[in-house]
């Protein structure tokens, strides 16, 4: 029997295979390899898509975080308070731009960040938060917007997960005790669209993936998006004069293209993984020491991760594998507890938890009933 992956891009690319070779084509007799004609349409297409004022194409998502920041005045002796359960990108920009992570726990149903425990961690040197859209769950960004208007602090959304999520005011996190004014002006946008600014990553495994490294930054802010354009070419607007430290992340224009080819079948592909989490859920509704995940109207579902309770969930990873089943742990450690930075902070109960119970299971948009059926059997003959 073949295996299952837990991410298999073939089929997508063999999907748009001729237009994706014809785009590669059209860059390379452009002569133009790096930002070029290809990149300033993504921009605007990008920005279009999402509903923005502009898109800023880096290269990578993690520096679209530390380039965002550092457009917020964000620095030395700043704190930004987010999420220890996420990719450890997250905390990481927030350090290399010399500020301080601050760890706020999450909800056990969202895996994203409680608003209700934010406020206890505020100080005089709070600048910012930094919540995470993690799997493709837009975080409850009604709560998030309301703190930081009381505490006049920036908002920077990490869409490294989530391109196409739509956020309806589904937070699951409370029954409408947000502010409505706030959640009727942010109702149906999407992710990145929504705070100050977003960072998407395009690594190839997200759902919008392009075939190297690349990310975006998205603001309606007009000074945000012209300094993101100066820092992420050395800090200049015109050659040679460069007038801050920045950085070398210009995207490659073949990446942009393919980028190009890919956007208008997002929304498509974002529904079939829908429909792949919806018939887990089916299949895993009884299953003893199983918890499935919520499905909220804009979850983009870029992992499906269940919970494996009772200690069993390395067990069954394991026996998973044996079966040819695909799966992936994401996060085993969470941010705080990392070398980088254990010992630094208090518990995050709910985090700790979470990273000794998440298993990820195969998910893309050609994923067909037979295989999902498969892995749901096989979750369940792991399980005895």
């Amino acid at each position: 029997m073949s295996k299952i992956p837990i991410l298999d891009l073939k089929p997508q690319y063999n999907s748009i295979k001729v237009e994706i070779q014809a785009a590669i084509n059209r860059v390379l007799e452009s002569g133009q390899f790096i930002l070029g004609e290809d990149v300033r349409l993504l921009e605007q297409e990008i920005a279009t898509y999402l509903g923005v004022k502009h898109a800023i194409a880096v290269n990578s998502g993690t520096d679209a975080l530390i380039i965002g920041l550092r457009t917020l005045g964000i620095g030395h002796g700043d704190e930004v308070i987010t999420t220890p359960f996420s990719f450890f990108a997250t905390a990481e920009s927030i350090s290399n731009v010399g500020a301080t992570p601050v760890f706020v726990d999450v909800d056990i149903n969202s895996f994203n960040i409680n608003p209700r425990l934010i406020k206890a961690k505020i100080t005089d040197r709070t600048k910012a938060i930094m919540p995470v859209h993690l799997f493709g769950y837009p975080a409850a960004m009604t709560q998030i917007l309301e703190i930081a208007k009381e505490y006049n602090l920036k908002v920077i959304e990490d869409c490294a997960q989530s391109f196409g999520a739509r956020y309806y005011g589904d937070c699951g996190i409370c029954k409408d005790e947000c502010d409505p004014s706030i959640r009727n002006s942010i109702q149906n946008k999407f992710t990145g669209a929504i705070a100050d600014l977003g960072a998407f990553s395009f690594f190839p495994t997200k759902n919008l993936g392009a075939y190297g490294d690349g990310g975006v930054i998205t603001t309606n802010c007009d000074r945000t998006a012209e300094l993101s354009q100066m820092l992420r070419v050395h800090g200049s607007q015109k050659r040679y004069h460069n007038e801050m430290f920045g950085y070398n992340s210009r995207l490659d224009s073949i990446q942009a293209a393919i980028l190009r080819v890919k956007l208008p079948h997002l929304d498509q592909w974002n529904q079939e993984r829908r429909r792949v989490a919806e018939t887990y859920n089916q299949l895993l509704a009884d299953v003893p020491n199983i918890i499935t995940p919520a499905i909220p109207a804009g979850h983009v579902f870029h992992q499906y991760t269940i919970r494996v309770t009772g200690g069993k969930r390395d067990q069954v990873a394991q026996n998973l594998l044996e079966m040819g089943i695909g799966n992936m742990i994401y996060y085993p450690i969470p941010q705080d507890l990392l070398p980088v930075y254990k010992g630094k902070y208090p518990t995050n109960p709910v985090s700790e938890l979470l990273a000794a119970e998440v298993l990820s299971l195969p998910i893309w948009a050609e994923l067909d009933a037979t295989a999902i059926a498969r892995v749901a059997e096989g979750i369940k003959k792991a399980l005895k």
